[in-house]
């Protein structure tokens, strides 16, 4: 067989260019199913012309754990729904933390320098944190686990110990100080079991409010963790590093604009336990008042101006298609209509924008809290359809646990309908004030059931 080895470095620096393609074109709704077809055929690519690597061994256990991972992702992806994405993002975000920690142990247990030994330290390090936390976030996400805060007395410092044992027994893997009794080999499952308990501990106390944050940073994590396993070989791979830190950068921007999106900073989503305490029912007055549905029906009839509010309700109801037929009917009597965008609607970032692209709603249709918040004044009715804590006024009063939180402000709407299942609160377990205002009715029922009779009953107007 002839030596192609000589086309390995080329390739992958070809690839990194498709993964920035890849990138670009998952940045916009329209092209982001384009972006992931660049992006897979990057990584086969990359993963085809490895195997040409001089003196590559286990190639048959290689195989078999492609073609074992790629069949369990190919039936995932098939299977799992939309409503499930979120966790499923959250799992395979974890199994790359995972994988880039064991590339480190993999290159601790060989011939390392102390820079290249450092480098994987730094990787394995990150990679498992991404790897446990992803875990935890999964689990919360599936409702495995509680959504709300774990927190325990003294947790911050307990977390700070765990890490600078962690950080300590990485330095003895790399050092290997002879007056150190134990080797390399003994020291690194103690360095990965204490970086995996820093991430368990780290992600426990995040409520389900902040998932998405979580998310955006332990991806940026994995992306970050594999570029430094890039730096750690004796030759250095230079898709790992340039894939790795495209990722990583990619994945700390969304994670900033996320903060920004709750007015938070990161070490409040990290270390703040929102949403551990609940606010006082007391401070919620008034009552829920329901409404019918040919009532909401000849509100949306006549009216010149409506806004839809989606959240998760609706992804869980899988209703963005009747949605998109109830705007349609709308449009076609001469209704406005505008979707309003809140950057952390839903359980990941984008959520509601690949929900409703996927429905086919124009992009245009689209707007984000900031476009959108000055027309509430002037829109005659807003149709909250699944969406709870990022429409909730609470965020605007001293002393809730949501203040300061940004949000779409609803409840400057003339008439506002809010189709929900029932009474329950948000994903964050606080009261919403909006469903006891004065100009807010209650549509309870499944959102796609619901909005299917809305539109039967706007056919026979």
């Amino acid at each position: 067989m002839a030596d192609l080895s000589f086309a390995i470095e080329p390739v992958y620096l070809a690839t990194v260019f498709l993964f920035i393609i890849a990138l670009q074109r998952m940045s916009h709704p329209l092209t982001a199913r384009s972006g992931i077809v660049w992006a897979g055929a990057a990584m086969l690519i990359a993963t085809l012309v490895t195997f040409f690597t001089p003196n590559l061994t286990n190639i048959a256990l290689i195989a078999i754990a492609i073609v074992v991972g790629g069949g369990f992702g190919y039936i995932a992806a098939r299977r799992v729904s939309m409503t499930h994405m979120p966790q499923m993002v959250a799992f395979y975000n974890g199994m790359g933390g995972g994988a880039a920690a064991g590339i480190s142990a993999v290159a601790l247990l060989g011939p390392t320098t102390a820079i290249t030994a450092s480098l994987a330290v730094a990787g394995g390090l990150i990679g498992a944190v991404s790897f446990s936390g992803s875990l935890i976030a999964f689990l919360k996400l599936q409702g495995w686990m509680p959504s709300r805060p774990v927190t325990f007395p003294g947790q911050q410092p307990v977390n700070m110990v765990v890490l600078a044992l962690a950080i300590i027994s990485g330095i003895f893997v790399v050092l290997q100080p002879s007056w150190v009794p134990l080797s390399v080999s003994m020291w690194l499952p103690l360095f990965f079991l204490l970086a995996l308990g820093f991430g368990l501990l780290m992600t426990l106390p995040i409520g389900g409010a902040d998932m998405p944050v979580v998310i955006s940073m332990y991806n940026a994590f994995t992306g970050l963790a594999v570029a430094l396993d890039g730096f750690s070989f004796a030759t250095p791979n230079y898709a790992m590093i340039i894939a790795g830190i495209i990722v990583g950068a990619a994945g700390s921007l969304l994670t900033l604009h996320m903060a920004k999106a709750m007015n938070r900073s990161l070490a409040n989503v990290f270390f703040g336990a929102f949403g551990a305490t609940e606010e006082q029912a007391a401070q919620v007055s008034g009552s829920m008042k329901a409404i019918e549905v040919d009532d909401v029906a000849i509100l949306l009839a006549y009216a010149d101006r409506v806004i839809i509010a989606p959240g998760y309700g609706m992804a869980v109801a899988q209703a963005q298609q009747k949605v998109k037929e109830l705007s349609d009917l709308l449009g076609a009597r001469g209704v406005s209509v505008k979707f309003a965008i809140h950057p952390v609607a839903g359980r990941m970032p984008g959520h509601m924008n690949v929900l409703l692209a996927e429905a086919g709603v124009a992009y245009d249709h689209l707007f984000d809290r900031d476009e959108v918040n000055p027309e509430f004044p002037g829109t005659d009715v807003v149709l909250v359809i699944g969406a709870n804590d990022v429409v909730n006024p609470a965020a605007h009063r001293q002393g809730s646990p949501l203040f300061g939180m940004p949000i779409l402000d609803v409840e400057q709407a003339k008439n506002v309908i809010v189709l929900k299942r029932g009474q329950g609160k948000g994903f964050a377990g606080i009261e919403n004030d909006l469903f006891y205002r004065d100009n807010t009715r209650m549509l309870y029922g499944d959102a796609r059931e619901t909005v299917g009779k809305l539109v039967q009953a706007l056919k026979k107007l």
